[in-house]
């Protein structure tokens, strides 16, 4: 057999060998000599060709590297430029909103005392110099800033709250330290008093609408109803990393708390910078508004409680428990801020971090059958699962318990100076309230409202309706009917909150209004409800997103009469005459 022949097994079963040696056929007693050549060959072969492959997919991955990077760069340059534009808008709208508002107040507040006078004489408390003493023009300049409680800061931010003197300065312990302590701070750097408690009041003022509009915005992205909440959406999810998916909690969807179809609003052809901005009109046209430029701790906590909801709903809890505990040491109720920050955190929607448990409808599927003990087991189920956290709690809710620092501190201030550190609870009592059961001043002020609209329908003041008054029958009268008219307005927009937006809004409003609710006075059982009701911005932001879905005829009609209550209510204010 010649060598040939011998090779032909060889080439059948290596051919790529043969080939790459250029066909030619090894000798049979060189066989086993040309198999390392061959392997070698296809060796060089393979580094020849490797290093062409290896450069092709280096510059491949290399140019789609760049163009990822490049993808990258060019949505976050434009997310900054998205952030730019939505915050000069926002600024835009508060200017608006914070100039002609306060025209509004100061115009109808000087031109009611300089026209009407300052006023009859009260009992209230007025010391020489706080409220009036800077000339007529700035007697008349002060005077909507400048009543009734606001002698109360002013005074305590000169004095302090000299627990020692007992009784006497009882009183001061309702009203909580952290608004006089800044009033002290910039009267101390030469500023007189109640023009540092109006800069604190209108900076204050335009913080809390500033941050109003951001939180609005926010919520009409999450609810889906204007066409730039997709670009919201992402904005987002750049800015604070994936985007929590479903919005409202478990619990909310069940009862119709996600802001969808069962709040019955439609917000076709409405972006949400135009829902924000009605927002801020509406809270800074409200009929109490002039309590947000007065020397009055209204807008302080108004801004500590936006702010509180907006840093919470970007998972920034430590910045938002700060927040709150400052709110605590502004107003008594601000400690129940806690209650809406704990929602946030384990229920949403948040945007820190995604749900750790999602939707599941299996156990509920579990329980078959369609009699009533059946779908009454398959309710309890959904129940159940729904009122689970959607998300777990790590180190970071360690930070809710600072939100009633501020409280506490104030406790231990009082006692550190020799007084009660329960003072500021047992001070609602020196103020004439107390404890009818919870929410019983709503059937307390429904009787006074009753008595009061037959004493003004009686066109008589020889028989009083309501004598637990002691004052005047048709002035308490007025006052009783009016506050319960704010409560029946109140109560729809409550329900409206607990529809359209997530729970914690509504939680928080219900928790607000229990203090004045629970501890009504005896003459007015429903006193101060309205300046309660300013500050609960849950509240106008239902109303924002109701009225954007309606006629523009209606959404101006409502600011037209909101302003016109606005400038009655401040003129009343600034002659003296009691309010809210």
């Amino acid at each position: 057999m010649s060598s040939d022949t011998a090779a032909e097994p060889a080439i059948a079963q290596h051919p790529s060998k043969h080939a790459l040696q250029g066909g030619a056929a090894p000798h049979v007693d060189a066989g086993k000599a040309a198999e390392p050549a061959a392997r070698l060959g296809v060796q060089g072969e393979q580094k020849r060709h490797a290093p062409r492959r290896a450069r092709g997919a280096s510059a491949f991955s290399g140019v789609s590297g760049r163009s990822r990077e490049g993808t990258v760069a060019s949505r976050l340059a434009g997310a900054r430029t998205h952030i730019g534009a939505e915050r000069s808008a926002a600024l835009r709208d508060v200017w608006l909103a914070c100039w002609s508002s306060r025209l509004l107040v100061w115009v109808a507040g000087s031109g009611a005392v300089a026209v009407l006078g300052f006023g009859p004489v009260r009992h209230a408390f007025d010391p020489p110099g706080v409220t009036r003493g800077f000339g007529w023009l700035g007697d008349v300049l002060a005077a909507p800033v400048a009543r009734w409680d606001a002698a109360w800061y002013l005074v305590i931010a000169h004095y302090g709250y000299r627990p020692e003197f007992g009784a006497f300065t009882a009183p001061r312990d309702a009203f909580f330290p952290l608004y006089p302590l800044v009033l002290r701070a910039l009267s101390d750097i030469g500023l007189a008093p109640v023009l540092a408690g109006v800069a604190l009041s209108f900076g204050a003022f335009v913080v809390a609408l500033y941050g109003l509009h951001r939180l609005m915005a926010l919520e009409a992205a999450r609810l889906g109803r204007g066409p730039d909440a997709e670009a919201a959406n992402r904005l987002d999810k750049t800015r604070n990393g994936p985007r929590a998916r479903g919005g409202a909690s478990h619990f909310s969807r069940l009862v119709g708390l996600d802001g969808r179809a069962r709040g019955g609003v439609q917000l076709a052809k409405s972006d949400s910078r135009g829902v924000a901005r009605l927002a801020v009109l509406l809270t800074a046209f409200a009929p109490m508004a002039f309590y947000l430029s007065a020397v009055y701790s209204e807008s302080l906590y108004l801004a500590l409680s936006i702010g509180l909801f907006l840093c919470a709903r970007r998972g920034r809890w430590g910045s938002a428990a700060m927040l709150g505990a400052l709110a605590s040491a502004t107003r008594s109720n601000g400690v129940v801020l806690i209650l809406p920050l704990l929602l946030l955190y384990l229920y949403g929607p948040r945007e820190d971090r995604e749900p750790e448990r999602s939707a599941t409808r299996r156990s509920a599927a579990s329980v078959g059958g369609h009699s009533l003990r059946a779908r009454g087991l398959s309710m309890l189920v959904r129940l159940e699962a729904s009122l689970r956290p959607r998300y777990l709690l790590r180190r970071d809710a360690l930070w809710l318990a600072l939100v009633p620092l501020g409280l506490i501190m104030y406790m231990g201030h009082l006692a550190l100076a020799g007084g009660d550190p329960l003072a500021p609870f047992h001070a609602e009592a020196v103020w004439k309230r107390h404890f009818a059961g919870p929410y019983g001043g709503v059937w307390d002020g429904a009787k006074a409202a009753f008595a009061g609209l037959r004493q003004l329908l009686s066109f008589q003041r020889g028989h009083n309706y309501f004598p637990v008054a002691g004052g005047s029958s048709f002035i308490d009268a007025g006052h009783n009917v009016l506050l319960f008219a704010f409560l029946l307005i109140a109560i729809p927009m409550l329900v409206g909150v607990l529809r359209l937006l997530p729970l914690a809004y509504g939680v928080y409003v219900l928790a607000a209004l229990a203090l004045p609710l629970s501890y009504p006075v005896a003459p007015q059982p429903l006193m101060s409800l309205p300046r309660f009701l300013l500050v609960l911005f849950p509240l106008n932001m239902w109303l924002a997103v109701t009225l954007s879905s309606r006629p523009r005829v209606l959404t101006r009609a409502v600011l037209v009469l909101s302003g016109l209550a606005l400038a009655f209510f401040v003129g009343e204010f600034s002659t003296w005459h009691w309010v809210a």
